[in-house]
């Protein structure tokens, strides 16, 4: 991996998520490179019937200048989301139809904890990209670190 790809070394590794969804066990997410580095590959198993199991690709277009998460999930939900991350924070923003029709926006604002083993996050959702309404919250914690990952 190389350049701003490379930024997201932080990511690596396998983290416990605990999601604010009622009676929710603790899920899982790991984050590794994929095809010799050009992809962050991001994997999420959450045992709970309303939170879908999913598979991410990250991207960073050198063209563009931004990065990208190309988002899969159990039900069959294919979305296209906008990306940042730096300074200790990290979005995933949708504003626009991709694979499916946009009914709802949407973003995630993850911010890491000093340690950088501690992630707390949430999914915001809005009509018209304007109102935003909270959808849930979500604490990544670190498993295993980035030298252990797979």
């Amino acid at each position: 991996m190389a350049g701003e790809l490379a930024r997201l070394e932080p990511l690596v590794g396998e983290w416990s998520i605990e999601a604010s969804i009622p009676d929710a066990p603790l899920g899982r997410v790991v984050f590794e490179w994929a095809l010799g580095g050009s992809f962050l590959l991001q994997r999420t198993d959450v045992p709970h019937p309303d939170a879908p199991d999913s598979l991410c690709l990250i991207r960073y277009d050198d063209g563009s200048g931004v990065y990208s998460q190309h988002y899969f999930d159990s039900r069959g939900v294919v979305r296209l989301y906008a990306m940042t991350f730096g300074d200790g924070v990290w979005t995933l923003r949708r504003d626009a139809p991709d694979f499916s029709p946009l009914n709802f926006h949407q973003r995630f604002i993850g911010r890491f904890w000093d340690d950088g083993d501690t992630i707390d996050g949430h999914w915001e959702t809005s009509p018209d990209g304007v109102d935003w309404e909270l959808d849930f919250t979500l604490i990544y914690r670190r498993i295993r670190d980035r030298t252990n990952s797979a």
